[in-house]
């Protein structure tokens, strides 16, 4: 059930624009939407699966909802790895019957290979994109004892051990989120020229955007303390914080807000959150170490209800 005129809905609930004025102030108790609004707002996993997402304290994850994308083994990961790291590949029903169909089926355990299934129902999105911005931002609230998480693109197959990605991207420099740098642009506003160009939204709703973006006074820089402040987020690594958790609350409300594309929205809330210092943009040359690019092999099938 959607709000009329928005895409906020009972899973999300209403974010006002004063509401999301006030989420950018950082205080000891700072109150901020962050997905889960209510019991009847859609998401719902089995008691089961639930019970497996509290064990985890380290979790790397994947989505693929509407058909998607096939589902490709991680790999390069040492043993003490796979004894304390959790790999969960978020399915609907759609999904487990496409890779059923497939001869893809899921173990006695819940378990393809490495990855544990789980199964989401009552999606509350038409848009799948926006689906999977559930277990892409909200890891913190799908896994609540998990201090780090890497997320992972389902175009994407994961070749490197997740703790030693921790090591080299988030401990060794004390930062608490890393991402990678966007290999073609630079700008807001340079993307979202592309993101109309490639059919990815409508020029209208990219407009909508940046006239909000430009009221509130976001630059035209192309650059974020020396490194581009435009990101790539197939890839994910991060810290669980009090700061990260509202870093990706807000990001994931302005997904909703605004288009899909979480490109334009994620150098507007790294702007705007000026306590958010901790992060490292990695180069592109870095994301193509961690991961063989498979492409996305098929479109997902969008909510009819």
């Amino acid at each position: 059930m959607y709000l009329e005129g928005t895409r906020f809905n009972l899973f999300t609930g209403n974010q006002t624009l004063e509401q999301r004025e006030h989420s950018f102030k950082v205080t000891e108790r700072t109150e901020v939407h962050c997905g889960f609004y209510s019991e009847g707002g859609g998401f719902r996993v089995s008691d089961e699966d639930k019970s497996y997402m509290n064990t985890c304290k380290v979790v790397v994850s994947t989505c693929a909802f509407g058909g998607g994308d096939d589902l490709y083994q991680p790999i390069g990961m040492f043993e003490t790895s796979l004894q304390k790291v959790c790999y969960v590949a978020f399915w609907d029903e759609i999904t487990l019957a496409t890779q059923e169909a497939q001869g893809n089926k899921v173990d006695e355990s819940r378990f393809i290979g490495k990855w544990r299934i789980l199964v989401v129902r009552d999606l509350p999105f038409r848009d799948q994109r926006l689906n999977g911005k559930i277990p892409k931002m909200l890891a913190h609230r799908l896994f609540p004892n998990a201090r780090h998480s890497i997320w992972v693109d389902s175009k994407s197959q994961f070749r490197r051990d997740p703790l030693g990605v921790l090591e080299a991207l988030l401990w060794r420099s004390n930062h608490e989120l890393a991402i990678s740098e966007h290999g073609a642009r630079s700008s807001v506003y340079d993307e979202a020229k592309a993101v109309v160009k490639k059919n990815k939204a409508t020029p209208e709703e990219v407009e909508v955007q940046l006239t909000q973006y430009r009221q509130d006074g976001l630059p035209e820089d192309k650059r974020f303390k020396g490194k581009k402040a435009l990101a790539e987020a197939s890839i994910i690594v991060r810290k669980h914080t009090p700061l990260t958790n509202l870093f990706t609350c807000i990001w994931f409300n302005e997904v909703v807000r605004f288009t899909s594309r979480d490109q334009l929205s994620f150098p507007y809330v790294l702007w705007r959150l000026k306590e958010f210092k901790r992060i490292n943009m990695f180069p592109v040359c870095t994301r193509k170490d961690l991961v063989n690019s498979m492409g996305h092999i098929r479109k997902a099938k969008p909510l009819t209800n």
